[in-house]
């Protein structure tokens, strides 16, 4: 930072050049300016007046000499934007530009049967179960906002299930990788809200992209194209996931910036868990 000292009189000329933050003594003839090498941005300045004989003694700091905070992938547009940005690097090269791992092949090459299926619904159920039960529950006030929000799965699912036993198929107990995954959540919920914000975007917005894609190849696989409860909403699904979205990113408003980096380095724990139900498909 440069500094200048210089003589003044009781008149201060006005000035946007500065952004002058507190005067330092009472009775000093100088001002002490202290400012950055580069003016870059708009300022304004703030004098106060310090005695009867108007001496004054100010010191400015131009803003734009803070050093430039580090900018997140999509953190302009808001943390929901920051958390597509890493879920689509956990992808694989593959299926999206921004994807990182490695192919885990096309799902139309994916060998779907009835009881693999069923198995994936009934995981998937307690997964979703879960998280609207913590949700509907706790008072924590990150999550007021995140119920009924038209994202629900439980009772589309519960319909879906009735539905194949009508037709003769037996429903499975939730398995292994359900089970984990649903206690992991209650463990994490109360006490690492943000963690558990991840969790809860991954899977509602994954059902309602990829989830869906895999659900329509499914039916027309082994369900003779029949439409699933699970892949259905009230109302319109973008209108839905915008409004989702707002109430997110009013959440990690009153985050810190480490809060905000743990909640994105969950995501990769999200997908280890989720990747197992989905293996269900693949068997």
């Amino acid at each position: 930072m440069a500094t200048s000292r210089l003589n003044v009189s009781f008149r201060f000329p006005a000035s946007r050049r500065l952004d002058c933050e507190s005067y330092l003594s009472l009775r000093a003839k100088t001002v002490t300016i202290t400012y950055a090498r580069t003016i870059a941005a708009p300022r304004h300045h703030l004098i106060r007046r310090a005695n009867e004989d108007r001496t004054l003694v100010v010191n400015a700091v131009a803003a734009a000499g803070e050093k430039p905070k580090r900018r997140y992938p999509g953190e302009p547009k808001g943390f929901v934007e920051e958390m597509r940005f890493v879920v689509m690097k956990m992808h694989p090269k593959d299926q999206v530009k921004e994807g990182k791992n490695e192919s885990n092949g096309l799902v139309s090459t994916w060998n779907f049967t009835i009881e693999g299926y069923l198995k994936f619904l009934m995981d998937s159920k307690l997964v979703f179960e879960t998280l609207e039960w913590i949700i509907n529950e706790s008072t924590l006030q990150a999550y007021a906002g995140l119920k009924n929000t038209g994202l629900e799965r439980t009772e589309n699912l519960s319909r879906d299930l009735e539905w194949f036993k009508e037709q003769g198929y037996e429903i499975p107990e939730p398995m292994a990788p359900g089970k984990i995954y649903s206690q992991y959540l209650k463990n994490i919920a109360e006490k690492d809200p943000q963690a558990f914000i991840c969790h809860f975007f991954n899977i509602y917005f994954a059902h309602s992209a990829g989830g869906r894609m895999i659900g329509t190849k499914v039916s027309e696989k082994i369900l003779d194209n029949k439409e699933l409860e699970f892949y259905k909403w009230d109302g319109q699904l973008s209108e839905l996931l915008q409004n989702v979205s707002e109430e997110l990113n009013k959440v990690a408003e009153l985050w810190t910036r480490e809060e905000k980096n743990h909640c994105l380095a969950e995501t990769e724990i999200s997908f280890k868990f989720y990747w197992e139900i989905f293996r269900f498909l693949m068997s």
